[in-house]
């Protein structure tokens, strides 16, 4: 007769341990008025787009790599909390990670490309070319 082991229970913390909750609805709620004021954080800099983020950094205006790395953020726990990422093994988290993290870098390689190109084109006038 086999043994069946017990499912162990959710940690009640994030923020690596920071922030603890005593039940799993606390710890929800909290997760979500996380992620709610990273919403509103990325809303009032889209709506009032502040002059001291329009400086470039790496090809990009400032404002766009901060939206960019509150994206990720949210993506994290979102994935580290409610797909409860954080109870999978070390192998597991890091494949999902690790091509996250790749497929993340290339858009952004291509976003920075093709928008160079297209800055470029758009700059010194569209010719077309007949074949």
């Amino acid at each position: 007769m086999e043994s069946h082991a017990q499912a162990e229970p959710h940690k009640l913390a994030i923020f690596r341990g920071y922030l603890k909750f005593k039940s799993n609805k606390q710890k929800i709620w909290g997760v979500l008025i996380f992620l709610a004021l990273v919403t509103a954080v990325e809303v009032l800099l889209g709506i009032y787009k502040p002059e001291m983020f329009m400086g470039q950094v790496l090809g990009m205006k400032a404002l766009n790599w901060i939206f960019i790395i509150l994206t990720i953020v949210k993506a994290y726990y979102i994935t580290w909390d409610f797909m409860h990422m954080r109870d999978e093994t070390a192998s597991l988290r890091r494949m999902v990670v690790w091509t996250a993290v790749f497929l993340i870098s290339y858009l952004i390689f291509i976003l920075l490309q093709e928008g160079d190109y297209i800055e470029y084109v758009f700059s010194t006038g569209f010719v077309k070319t007949d074949f």
